[in-house]
């Protein structure tokens, strides 16, 4: 993936950074929820924890989601292939189920490139490719090509070089791979406040990015493991 490997140079790159379970779901919701909340990748039920969107709330913080191949706008319904629902835990999420304007926030990934032109990006943005685009179904070469196609325009906009701040990472390692419950993956920080060039050899999961999501944003109430798990601030100037 020679363009992800690019970015690298740009930002930091936690060298010992591990997903939490097998399969999927478990680690999207560690990363919005700090638990794992279900290891079932079929759940279709509503998810009522604190999450980052109760967080974001709190601290008058605006998010979108941007799902590619989402069905339409506001969708909360299971998979539509490429599109898989697993991979967009806002979609269970009972407080943005139950409300007109939060489901809204559920948008197609083709709005992305339009809130970025016109500068109405939320201050949180969540992005997942759809499973050709992901390195789920497709190849690598075709996550790599997704990513500098979606990515390249972000980073180089005004508003990101302002106080943007980028995080890659996977949700999971190949099944074999068990260490620390969700084995060994990419995790890629860039903008202008991180440290360029910089690797950690410290380990972390996706909880310690969820706190760096939040603290970056000024939130005070962090969900679940990530109002405990270690800080990421090593990462920023």
């Amino acid at each position: 993936m020679p363009y992800l490997n690019s970015l690298i140079g740009q930002g930091g790159l936690g060298t010992q950074y591990f997903a939490n379970t097998h399969p999927s779901i478990g680690n999207y919701f560690e990363l919005t929820t700090g638990q794992i909340i279900t290891n079932n990748d079929s759940f279709s039920g509503t998810v009522s924890v604190p999450d980052i969107v109760t967080a974001l709330d709190a601290a008058r913080q605006t998010w979108k989601s941007y799902a590619e191949s989402l069905p339409s706008v506001g969708y909360t319904g299971g998979d539509v292939f490429p599109y898989l629902r697993r991979h967009n835990p806002f979609t269970y999420f009972t407080e943005v189920r139950n409300n007109s304007n939060d489901l809204l926030n559920l948008q197609t990934f083709s709005q992305f490139s339009i809130d970025l032109n016109h500068g109405q990006l939320a201050k949180f943005s969540y992005i997942v490719p759809n499973a050709l685009h992901d390195a789920h179904n497709g190849t690598l070469q075709q996550a790599d090509q997704w990513l500098q196609a979606n990515i390249a325009p972000l980073l180089g906009s005004q508003t990101f070089q302002k106080d943007g701040l980028l995080v890659i990472t996977f949700d999971e390692s190949a099944s074999a791979d068990l260490a620390m419950g969700g084995g060994h993956v990419v995790w890629v920080v860039i903008g202008p406040q991180a440290k360029k060039g910089y690797q950690s050899t410290s380990v972390y999961q996706h909880q310690s990015t969820l706190r760096l999501i939040l603290k970056s944003l000024g939130a005070t109430t962090l969900p679940g493991a990530a109002n405990s798990a270690p800080d990421m601030t090593e990462f920023l100037q």
